[in-house]
């Protein structure tokens, strides 16, 4: 199973997905982790899609081993969205998209302005990065979380009712 978290930073998408991974002994590839890790490596900050690039090329291996794949990312197009369902598709295996957003925009901005990076060396986006960041809006099918309404414990038990059902529909 491909597991998607998407998002724009500060929404509370790693915070689910690490809890989800663990819990379910899940592979766990964060594109912030990837693409810093990228930018250390090469000389120059543009590395373009290449850390999406690698995080599928980790899930698709995954995917075909039978091992449960969780990715986070903020996936802000179209065509990012549409290769992680490739991917799934590549591998015969079902795959859930998750929009987590935070509609509180006090709140929002709370959490990004307050946050610490749990990456070495990494810079995480103000607030203002995270207003002018490119986020298109979705058009496929996706379950919505809303972390300003919901807990986390009731965000996971949400996501793990579709999986179930995604799993069952799958069988």
């Amino acid at each position: 199973m491909l597991i998607v978290f998407s998002g724009l930073p500060g929404s509370g998408k790693t915070t689910l997905a690490r809890k989800l991974a663990a819990g379910r002994s899940a592979t766990y590839l964060r594109i912030d982790s990837i693409e810093h890790a990228l930018r250390k490596a090469l000389t120059g900050n543009d590395i373009g899609a290449a850390g999406y690039d690698a995080a599928l090329a980790i899930a698709g291996g995954n995917l075909s081993l039978g091992i449960t794949v969780v990715a986070d990312c903020v996936n802000p197009v179209a065509e990012s969205r549409a290769a992680w369902r490739d991917v799934a598709s590549a591998s015969a295996v079902p795959h859930l998209d998750i929009e987590v957003v935070c509609s509180d925009k006090a709140e929002h901005r709370r959490r990004v302005e307050q946050r610490q990076s749990d990456i070495t060396g990494f810079t995480l986006p103000d607030w203002a990065a995270v207003e002018a960041h490119v986020y298109q809006p979705w058009t496929g099918d996706r379950l919505v979380v809303d972390t300003a309404v919901l807990s986390i414990e009731d965000a996971l038990r949400l996501i793990e009712t579709r999986l179930t059902s995604l799993a069952r529909s799958a069988d």
